[in-house]
């Protein structure tokens, strides 16, 4: 099991350099991430975006642009196209958001004829190191699903369960999040993780272990769960927590990310090929590890 940032990184670097298709590519913040994951080993780059401002910022930040293989469209539309273009066609292995919103990225993932969809839902997957947690927190998904139905939330637990094999979790430990721990039939959460949680007993969910409804609490801290009478086989030891809807998992991740100094990293889960989608926000640290999570699940979907 991959308990840190670090750990994954050193990981990834051993199965690199990986072939990364940057969509939008002329963003300091971006080619700063990029650049420090080609000097470490994790990946070769394919820039596709406005190339004088491109050359521009990586003289800017002391970058070789030769390094590189520069496409030049100053389209941010067009660029995303080609970006995912080159993943679907095996010129790269991993496709990466540049200066450009969510909403065009994924527009070009999706689009039949040159995207990266799969039958499977797409969802997020956003990873937090945790100062007072001994291993690597997965919250899903807080970034893709508005207010998952009960079919899609299987998708989405399935998802993060295949993704967390990708961090050499066996049999990784999944909570479906509620305010509480019954099941309360006016609480439509807590009867869809009541669902989930005997549908992976059954196998119709498979690879980990399922458990809900929980309260936070009760998820992290197997102290509070027994203080409650609560016998659960992921309390305290949970890789991964499922958020009933996109406004708890994202004030939930940004809330411990800015108050709590989590560490945090993100990608897409579901398609074809890995896709690091973080926030403009994050720091090129966050990107950089965001693109060793994304060579783990390359090598892993791989296999």
């Amino acid at each position: 099991m991959l308990k840190s940032f670090e750990e994954v990184i050193e990981k990834a670097v051993h199965f690199g350099p990986k072939k990364i298709s940057v969509a939008v590519s002329q963003a300091e913040d971006v080619m700063d991430a990029v650049e420090q994951a080609r000097v470490i080993g994790l990946v070769n780059g394919i820039l596709v975006g406005d190339e004088e401002e491109t050359i521009q910022v990586c003289k800017k930040l002391n970058i070789n642009p030769k390094n590189y293989e520069i496409i030049d469209e100053g389209d941010k539309n067009e660029a995303a196209r080609i970006a995912v273009k080159l993943v679907r066609e095996k010129k790269a292995e991993l496709l990466m958001k540049g200066m450009l919103g969510t909403d065009r990225i994924l527009k070009a993932v999706l689009d039949k004829e040159i995207g990266l969809r799969t039958q499977r839902l797409l969802s997020h997957a956003y990873v937090l190191k945790l100062k007072h947690y001994d291993k690597l927190l997965t919250v899903t998904d807080g970034a893709m699903n508005i207010a998952p139905n009960l079919e899609q939330k299987v998708q989405i637990v399935q998802n993060i369960i295949n993704f967390c094999h990708c961090l050499e979790i066996e049999k990784p430990k999944i909570a479906i999040l509620a305010a509480v721990e019954v099941v309360n039939p006016d609480m439509p959460a807590c009867i869809d993780a009541a669902c989930l949680s005997k549908m992976a007993d059954r196998g119709q969910i498979m690879g980990g272990i399922v458990d809900g409804p929980l309260a936070f609490d009760n998820a992290i801290s197997k102290e509070a769960a027994l203080h409650k009478g609560i016998n659960s086989p992921v309390s305290g030891e949970v890789d991964a927590v499922v958020v009933p809807e996109i406004e708890t998992g994202n004030i939930f991740a940004k809330g411990l990310v800015y108050l709590a100094e989590a560490e945090p990293a993100g990608v897409l889960l579901g398609t074809t090929a890995p896709v690091i989608i973080v926030s403009r926000s994050d720091c090129p640290v966050s990107k950089v590890r965001s693109i060793a999570l994304a060579i783990l699940m390359s090598v892993h979907q791989n296999k």
